[in-house]
């Protein structure tokens, strides 16, 4: 008996054998919803880009000329979350930081997210000393930490939003080729790819129509996990002053020019970029854990 089913007759059956089943789709969608912790994280990563792209359609700042004259002030009516050490306004620029952040967590989280893919499925489908070759390059990449590689580049380079999505993306795939690989190596002895190859399909469209199609449950899990972490890479890079250049900004830079007044009282240059940080990882991070639960039909 299939889940949706079990639900019909856990709710009595169908009334005159009329009743649809219960979709497979709004049963996804119910195991996601049960997962508590995951809409909230849902609901702050929703409030988090509205707050950074449609803030400052109707907060707006100068986030571009000095004003030193209002540098460090107190959070007041004229500016609600205070300024910072050259007079922008805190609460703007925690706009325009958290732009740049979700931005580059989101663009390099689906890159590297592709990449991964892509990788993992050509080396478990290909297998023999290709897929040998293939994983020992991965093994070598992740035994090389990625923050390391990020702060060489950027000391060569002048970072910019671009360039950390790029750089961020090629080096977070490795950890996803990993997953996609394991999967194919599964799917490819399925029964409709083994027919497909028989009446000579080539092996192009058996990975981008098969195989990487049916990975995609684990694609979206660890994709939220990949923006997470490409988040959390950003803010350590721009906390050791490598990130984007000003008058750019994101909240790790923030974080980091804020520690320099942590003796002096400006609590308003410390606390808000931190528990933004905090905030958005851990929702993207439930956010994943809620996928997984919904996607996850054998565990239940």
């Amino acid at each position: 008996m299939s889940e949706a089913q079990i639900e019909v007759s856990r709710r009595g059956g169908a009334p005159d054998g009329m009743a649809a089943p219960v979709s497979n789709r709004m049963l996804m969608w119910k195991r996601f919803m049960r997962n508590k912790i995951a809409v909230v994280g849902a609901v702050v990563v929703v409030l988090a880009f509205a707050f950074a792209f449609l803030g400052p359609l109707i907060y707006q700042t100068d986030q571009v000329h000095v004003q030193l004259s209002a540098a460090n002030e107190a959070p007041s009516a004229n500016h609600w979350l205070g300024t910072d050490a050259v007079g922008f306004d805190q609460l703007g620029r925690m706009m325009v930081g958290g732009q740049v952040s979700l931005t580059i967590g989101l663009a390099a989280g689906v890159l590297a997210t592709v990449i991964g893919a892509l990788w993992g499925s050509v080396a478990g489908y290909t297998g023999g000393w290709v897929d040998a070759i293939m994983m020992r390059i991965v093994d070598s990449g992740i035994a090389i930490p990625a923050l390391f590689i990020l702060l060489v580049i950027s000391a060569i380079v002048s970072p910019n939003s671009l360039t950390m999505i790029l750089v961020i993306g090629c080096l977070a795939w490795l950890v996803p080729s990993r997953l996609v690989r394991a999967e194919t190596l599964t799917l490819k002895s399925r029964d409709y790819v083994l027919t497909l190859r028989g009446i000579g399909g080539g092996h192009w469209r058996v990975v981008s129509r098969h195989i990487v199609p049916n990975t995609i449950s684990t694609l979206v899990v660890n994709a939220t996990f990949q923006i997470a972490d490409a988040i959390l890479l950003v803010a350590y890079v721009s906390y050791l002053g490598m990130g984007v250049q000003a008058p750019a900004t994101d909240w790790g830079g923030m974080l980091s020019a804020g520690l320099s007044a942590a003796y002096s009282g400006f609590w308003w240059l410390i606390i808000p970029p931190g528990v933004a940080i905090i905030l958005v990882v851990c929702a993207f991070n439930a956010i994943g854990d809620g996928l997984r639960d919904m996607f996850d039909v054998k565990g239940r």
